[in-house]
């Protein structure tokens, strides 16, 4: 990819981030037919105030119970964390065990001085102050102390997984905000983003309208938005 195209590829994430938010996405996800790609209520941010924007890269845990001697339980994560690239979101599927907390303030650190654009996982997270000092967008299916270590491995990375229950592939649009987080699957970015800038036009409009008092059935029957 030449600089040029780089620097026009932030552009549009730089947009996307100050003018979209997820419910509107999920919305023209929903019209498109797409309705399995909004993680359950379960999952959070750590910090209700950050916006997650960058595109997936993928990691698979198991569930394990022990560490052999001389074996490296970090390998894989490791080496996802050190090829993570600017504007691109750890998105780390660890099954329903709630035994693996998988991100901490180190892989933090790590992420974001690569300028990767967040975390979002099933799993647990841990060291959630010094996170939260950061500033780092983190989503999570709960906070708990312990290591992945003789708990979880990373069995593969860049797999399409289910986080959750919602399929992602590395390559998919990841957006989260205090509402939540959807994923876009990387053949449609383009279409849902335009659509969603559409949507966000008519959405100020109504807005507009219902704040001068016009009856919500007079400014639904105009624009078709609610």
């Amino acid at each position: 990819m030449t600089q040029e195209a780089r620097r026009r590829h932030r552009d549009d994430l730089d947009r996307a981030r100050t003018t979209l938010y997820v419910s509107v996405i999920s919305d023209v996800l929903d019209g498109y037919g797409i309705r399995d790609r909004a993680l359950p209520s379960r999952i959070r941010p750590l910090d209700d105030e950050t916006v997650l924007v960058g595109y997936a890269r993928t990691g698979l845990y198991r569930d394990v119970y022990h560490v052999a001697e001389g074996e490296n339980p970090y390998e894989l994560e490791i080496a996802l964390i050190d090829d993570l690239k600017p504007d691109e979101v750890a998105v780390l599927a660890c099954g329903t065990s709630g035994r693996i907390a998988p991100w901490g303030e180190l892989l933090t650190t790590a992420a974001r001085a690569r300028k990767a654009a967040g975390c979002v996982t099933d799993g647990c997270v841990r060291d959630v102050r010094a996170i939260r000092r950061m500033g780092f967008p983190v989503f999570h299916g709960g906070i708990a102390p312990l290591d992945s270590r003789g708990r979880g491995v990373v069995a593969a990375i860049d797999v399409p997984v289910e986080v959750a229950g919602v399929p992602v592939c590395t390559g998919d649009l990841v957006f989260g905000d205090a509402d939540g987080v959807v994923f876009i699957p990387r053949d449609m970015i383009g279409k849902v983003l335009a659509a969603a800038y559409e949507k966000v036009a008519g959405e100020d409009h109504t807005r507009a309208e219902l704040a001068q008092g016009r009856p919500l059935r007079e400014v639904f029957a105009k624009y078709g938005i609610l």
